[in-house]
């Protein structure tokens, strides 16, 4: 009988730690690449690509076919749900995303609690064509932001550099505030669910901003919110696999991991190795933790970190990535670099 293919990045999430460790990229489906620019421009705007299904999974898949990732993340974007919540959200060229504030009650008070998901079909559409055209052996990732760092955008209209518009918010107003947080709790469980029944194999949550939060915030609104959700997804499919990236948590990684029940933690740079390793890989599979700095950098530099990342964390469950997305100026060599160097 044949053998059915190796899941490598799969296997490691149930638990089984790999010789090679698995690799993709955050905004692996990006700018770096020649061919995702050539997609871009034919796009038009940003949404314009991302509810394009056909589009989507060209470039979901350019990546995979240029570096054969062990695993495919679904070109999408965090503020979808925003978008089929019925907020206007918008993406400026050079400023990023632009939405309605919802920076005081009163205007919390006009958000929708059911998200149109008829909205989003094309990313459902899409996960099912990338599915359809991946390898067995190659996991497709869907994802979605976390309640706080979805709602820092929300409250602010925008970007900022501390977010501290939603953590003002939260702190006068923490009635309205966790309205905020019910509702992109609530979509947030239907939408992931949606992406498994459209072929995904994993999901990731992206906390991007959690690291800008004290403990009992981070508690109350990275943690809490994440949980909510794991739980409500493996209401539905128990063995659902989930990775979650609390950027900047730092010594607060072993709670959430704890409290959530992810499978994988994803982990920046700035992680302390020795912390991570014995804190926090004994209870679940780590993802990360390349600088994408000393991706753009190459050379000697490059072999030192990769061989570094490798040393601390490959002989347990593990993930090889970087600590956040590839930066658009990374040379495609370096990537080429990294690769062979993971994999020997």
């Amino acid at each position: 009988m044949p053998q059915s293919p190796t899941k490598p990045f799969s296997d490691v999430l149930s638990g089984e730690r790999q010789a090679i460790p698995p690799v993709w990229m955050m905004r692996q489906a990006g700018r770096y690449l020649p061919e995702y620019r050539e997609v871009r421009a034919k796009a038009g705007g940003f949404l314009d690509l991302c509810f394009n299904p056909e589009l989507v999974a060209e470039v979901t898949l350019q990546p995979i076919r240029r570096f054969d990732f062990d695993a495919a993340i679904i070109f999408s974007d965090i503020l979808v749900i925003p978008y089929a919540l019925g907020r206007s959200v918008r993406f400026e060229v050079g400023e990023g995303p632009r939405l309605e504030p919802l920076d005081d009650p009163a205007k919390v008070g006009t958000l929708a609690t059911q998200a149109d998901f008829g909205k989003l079909a094309p990313v459902f559409e899409a996960l099912s064509i990338v599915r359809g055209a991946l390898g067995a052996e190659i996991a497709l990732i869907g994802f979605c932001g976390a309640p706080w760092t979805v709602a820092t955008y929300m409250v602010a209209g925008h970007g900022t550099p501390d977010q501290a518009r939603a953590r003002m918010m939260a702190y006068r107003h923490p009635e309205a505030f966790a309205k905020i947080i019910d509702v992109l709790v609530n979509n947030s469980i239907e939408y992931l669910l949606a992406q498994l029944a459209a072929g995904a194999d994993v999901l990731q949550i992206f906390d991007t901003w959690a690291g800008v939060l004290p403990p009992a915030e981070f508690a109350r609104w990275s943690v809490e919110p994440t949980r909510r959700i794991i739980e409500g997804v493996r209401a539905k499919v128990p063995d659902a696999k989930i990775i979650g990236f609390p950027r900047g948590a730092g010594a607060q990684l072993p709670s959430y991991v704890e409290a959530t029940g992810v499978n994988a933690v994803s982990i920046d740079w700035t992680a302390e190795p020795a912390f991570i390793r014995e804190r926090v890989q004994s209870r679940a599979a780590v993802q990360g933790n390349l600088d994408p700095l000393v991706l753009i950098t190459g050379g000697t530099a490059l072999d030192r970190a990769v061989d570094n990342v490798m040393a601390t964390f490959a002989q347990g469950r593990f993930i090889f990535n970087l600590g956040h997305g590839i930066q658009p100026e990374t040379p495609i060599a370096h990537v080429e670099q990294m690769l062979r160097r993971v994999r020997g």
